[in-house]
């Protein structure tokens, strides 16, 4: 998730992304996303298990600044909100 885009970036699992981006943009829980208003979900991965989630989520957040915005934006160039349709009647 991003504040917008090349601002400030947020890596985390779950187990459900649907939820899980609802409760960062609705400020559920208080902390860093909320602090930062990281609210764009502008990049996910799909996993068959949560080890696997787990596993790529250190990677990412093993990587500088510049690899996750290559990451980022190889996928979607104009950071767009990807979860704007999933959360329109929430």
């Amino acid at each position: 998730m991003a504040s917008n885009k090349n601002g400030t970036i947020y890596t985390g699992v779950t187990s459900n992304l649907l939820k899980r981006v609802y409760e960062h943009k609705n400020g559920i829980f208080k902390g860093f996303t909320d602090k930062y208003s990281v609210h764009l979900l502008v990049y996910y991965e799909i996993f068959e298990s949560i080890e696997m989630a787990i596993q790529r989520e250190k990677s990412i957040k093993g990587k500088n600044r510049v690899k996750k915005l290559e990451l980022i934006e190889k996928r979607n160039p104009d950071w767009k909100d990807l979860s704007e349709e999933w959360l329109k009647d929430s």
